[in-house]
């Protein structure tokens, strides 16, 4: 079914696939950074997957970047919750979740954490639980890594990188960061370093570079399951887990985690990027997961804003069979 989310003028176009049958639950797919188009493969997988298990599935094109800037967090949350207002019309009173991948698995918590009457679950692949600066700082330095470098090169990538994170706070000149740009230029690494070869005009254009998860994930109430890749180059695994488990430590949010045996930052086997390429162990973890929480009560919905919750108390389980 071919629907629109309609968001403070902006037109998102979006696709909704329904179980044949009743349906127990549904799901709102949330992007990475460059998977802006819901035909990206891992969602069409959730599309093919999910109805099945009698999980709808809602799959919308992501707002578009202006003047080449990313989408503020906070605006994909809010984009995330009127895809949900809008799921609701098609699927009753079901309980409504968010999958999100990557920078999807930040805006994912945030959404439910300003939306809290509207977010029945969370399902986060490859979300990190450091700021973005800090992720790509990690990520840049383990893609040279994997490459072969020496950490003589390491150390000045972490000196561009730094630079170039000062002049986007506006807390140095654009001549003297570009100048290190230019000199790092000539490296064979640079191309690994996704710092933009010639910087903007004007600072302030990764508005959400020092956003800290923490508190955010510590006013998540709803069940959580976190995904990560067991070779992520990316996310740093364990500093992110471990960010989880402290902001959630006591709280209400049912925390599984799972390492996907095989997987890098996707959920996927051997480097592909089809639905054949797909982790069964991914697959199957997932279904399990929400088929245990929709069998649940459904005292674990969310409650209307202000009221609490009646599982007061954290049960940090684990549902995947490769347990951290």
């Amino acid at each position: 079914m071919e629907l629109t989310i309609e968001v403070d003028g902006v037109r998102l176009p979006a696709t909704l696939d329904l179980p044949a049958g009743p349906v127990r639950g549904a799901v709102v797919v949330l992007h990475g950074a460059g998977a802006g188009q819901r035909s990206y493969f891992c969602y069409a997988h959730l599309a093919g997957l999910l109805p099945g298990a009698g999980v709808a599935v809602l799959r919308f094109d992501r707002r578009p970047r202006v003047n080449d800037r990313d989408v503020p967090l906070v605006r994909q949350a809010d984009d995330a919750a009127a895809a949900v207002r809008l799921l609701r019309r098609h699927v009753g009173d079901a309980p409504i979740g968010l999958w999100g991948w990557s920078q999807g698995a930040w805006a994912a918590p945030l959404a439910a954490t300003r939306h809290p009457d509207l977010v029945s679950f969370l399902v986060l692949v490859s979300g990190s639980g450091v700021s973005p600066a800090a992720q790509m700082r990690y990520g840049t330095a383990e893609q040279l890594r994997r490459h072969g470098y020496a950490d003589t090169d390491l150390a000045e990538l972490g000196r561009l990188r730094s630079t170039v994170e000062e002049y986007l706070r506006g807390r140095l000149d654009r001549q003297t960061a570009q100048r290190a740009v230019d000199r790092a230029a000539g490296r064979v690494w640079f191309p690994l370093a996704w710092v933009p070869r010639e910087l903007p005009d004007q600072p302030g254009t990764w508005a959400d570079m020092d956003f800290d998860p923490a508190p955010v994930f510590a006013r998540v109430t709803c069940p959580v399951l976190l995904y990560y890749g067991a070779t992520d180059a990316w996310v740093p695994v364990d500093a992110s887990i471990a960010t989880w488990r402290r902001a959630t430590a006591g709280g209400s949010a049912r925390l599984s985690v799972c390492r996907l045996d095989g997987c890098d930052h996707l959920p996927i086997l051997g480097g592909g990027e089809d639905l054949a390429s797909i982790s069964e162990q991914y697959t199957r973890t997932l279904l399990d997961w929400l088929d245990a929480e929709l069998t649940r009560p459904a005292a674990w919905r969310p409650a209307p804003p202000g009221a609490g919750r009646p599982h007061a108390q954290s049960s940090q389980r684990a549902s995947s069979p490769t347990r951290t």
